[in-house]
């Protein structure tokens, strides 16, 4: 990576150990959003590709009333994390894999999309020049999300004219703080994505519909839903916000990525890995 962008008189107002780190109690840190400096902006028309994005300080954006992702959903999302190695050294996790997924998603919602190269690198711009959020080793990371918008007033149903590619970073720790494992309860009635939808992309229109099942759970006493197939209502589909595995023996086996379950990064690693370490995959 290069060399992190300059930080501002302002960025460093909050800044302890010589400026190297802002003061944030890492111990405390759980999974929500802690603003950092720098976001990075890209846009381009319909018909066109991203060319040049920017870093710009981080705070709100304007949007029209009309525009394509208010009105009509148009709008992806990825998350991945950068994580600092013992030696200060910053390791991001596969960023390739999420740029795909987001090419994936952008051609079913007829958005453009920025090339992997585009994404991933500004991924690391976006990590540099919020270097000192980065938590130390092993006390949490710096979780990325790049954003695809339409953001171009469209009245009437159609793609929007202009899209908007945005990343944000906050630094977080676990997403289940406190939780040393999870207490899930199987939803019947309501579903989370059916054959022929959109569960296999990220689409920011995915998430809202399942807050409902997911509260009455939690009012429950439970962390976690576990969503059946819309089809036939016998099979395990995924979780709120994450894919399933289960272990038994040497095999583990998760759902099949048939276009209702999310092609998660995480879920392919293990896959992966899992092989490597003599594990069978069922299907």
């Amino acid at each position: 990576m290069a060399p992190s962008p300059k930080s501002t008189p302002e960025a460093n107002a909050n800044s302890n150990n010589d400026g190297k780190y802002p003061d944030v109690n890492w111990e405390e840190m759980g999974f929500s959003l802690t603003p950092t400096d720098y976001m990075y902006v890209m846009k381009c028309s319909i018909g066109e590709k991203f060319s040049q994005g920017s870093l710009i300080p981080y705070g709100n954006i304007e949007l029209s009333p009309c525009s394509g992702i208010l009105n009509y959903g148009q709008g992806l999302f990825e998350g991945l994390k950068a994580y600092r190695k013992e030696d200060g050294r910053i390791l991001l996790f596969r960023p390739e894999q999420n740029a795909l997924r987001m090419k994936a998603g952008a051609e079913r919602l007829c958005m453009p999309s920025p090339s992997i190269e585009q994404f991933v690198g500004a991924v690391k711009q976006t990590v540099l020049a919020n270097e000192r959020w980065v938590p130390p080793f092993e006390k949490g990371s710096m979780y990325l999300r790049p954003l695809l918008m339409g953001s171009g007033p469209s009245l009437g149903l159609g793609p929007a004219p202009e899209y908007t590619f945005l990343i944000y970073a906050s630094p977080v720790g676990s997403y289940h703080k406190g939780q040393r494992s999870l207490n899930l309860v199987v939803e019947e009635k309501q579903h989370r994505a059916s054959s022929g939808g959109t569960g296999g992309i990220k689409t920011v229109a995915n998430y809202s519909p399942v807050l409902n099942a997911l509260s009455r759970a939690k009012a429950q006493g439970f962390s976690e839903v576990l969503f059946l197939d819309a089809a036939t209502g016998k099979y395990i589909d995924e979780a709120s916000a994450c894919n399933i595995f289960s272990v038994k023996g040497n095999s583990i086996s998760t759902p099949p990525t048939h276009g209702t379950i999310l092609p998660g990064i995480t879920r392919k690693s293990i896959i992966e890995i899992a092989g490597t370490l003599g594990y069978q995959e069922l299907p």
